[in-house]
């Protein structure tokens, strides 16, 4: 049985009027004199990553930061991406049927002042992998570029989220 469509609405609807009240607030929402982390993100250079994940990584986060030609830079970006990889499930011949790929990133987000001022740092860690089968070797490598990519996404999601998080409480240090 399913909700009849007004019973679904005012779940939601109740369920935003209770995060209202405990102070739940979206990341990315104005607040004050805060034009909010769209805006500060927006004002980050992100600089070039090089090999094909970091591209994409770096793709993915300008997709995230809606950066435009033309829009003042507080900030620079460095993101240190790479990707290693292991063999899992060896059978008893030592061939692999599974590879475990892990992502790491460094990140450092340094102001364009006279002392570049480092304004917040981290790191994150992301795990995929995909299965090895009886295929071709053209296949395996598809799987392994579809798995990087999927990395490098998840990737800029975190540091999307963690620079937003910060901006959000530190709304006057992007000048």
């Amino acid at each position: 049985m399913t909700p009849h469509p007004t019973r679904r609405a005012a779940l939601l609807l109740g369920l935003a009027g209770a995060l209202s009240g405990c102070g739940f607030e979206p990341v990315y929402m104005a607040k004050g004199n805060d034009t909010g982390a769209a805006a500060g993100l927006a004002a980050i250079e992100i600089k070039p990553l090089y090999e094909r994940p970091g591209q994409i990584l770096r793709q993915a986060l300008l997709g995230r930061f809606r950066s435009e030609s033309g829009t003042p830079r507080h900030a620079d970006l460095q993101v240190n991406f790479w990707i290693t990889g292991e063999a899992q499930g060896v059978l008893n011949f030592t061939q692999p049927t599974r590879i475990r790929l892990v992502g790491n990133a460094n990140w450092t987000l340094t102001a364009r002042d006279a002392k570049s001022t480092r304004l917040a740092e981290g790191s994150e860690r992301v795990v995929d992998g995909f299965d090895i089968f009886d295929t071709a070797y053209f296949a395996l490598d598809l799987n392994n570029e579809m798995v990087q990519r999927r990395i490098a996404e998840e990737m800029a999601n975190r540091i999307t989220l963690r620079l937003a998080t910060w901006l959000h409480a530190h709304p006057t240090a992007m000048g």
